[in-house]
């Protein structure tokens, strides 16, 4: 991940296994990872099972917050693909019960095509 998208709050792209490793013990048994991405210090995961956010708090990081949104929660969603001088491709996701959206923002680097099959994907079934 670039220090810039970082530093904007952008998310980049990370390896399944490698947020496997970091996040196995969040994992129930026989749960997958299938794409991650990652914040500075925040990540967010899409399992074959759910949709974890993880929010790391405070100055040090140490306190952490793990937001398991199981896909059937899902009401809606949208992306919006990065443009000319919008740079950011964009991707909110509604729950069931809430009124404001999710809101994440990715970087040139991500393919939100596929954040976007993926949700297809489990929210679909």
């Amino acid at each position: 991940m670039g220090l810039f998208d970082g530093m904007m709050g952008n998310a980049s792209r990370v390896d399944p296994r490698a947020a496997a490793k970091e996040f196995g013990r969040l994992l129930a048994q026989g749960e997958e990872i299938h794409a991650a991405y990652q914040l500075i210090r925040d990540s967010f995961l899409f399992t074959d099972r759910r949709l974890v956010l993880v929010d790391k708090q405070g100055m040090t990081g140490r306190k952490v917050e793990y937001h398991s949104i199981p896909y059937r929660s899902i009401t809606h969603f949208s992306v919006e693909t990065a443009g000319t001088f919008d740079l950011d491709a964009e991707l909110k996701i509604w729950l069931s019960g809430t009124a404001e959206p999710i809101t994440k923002q990715f970087g040139k680097g991500v393919d939100v095509y596929e954040v976007q099959a993926l949700l297809s994907a489990y929210v679909a079934r």
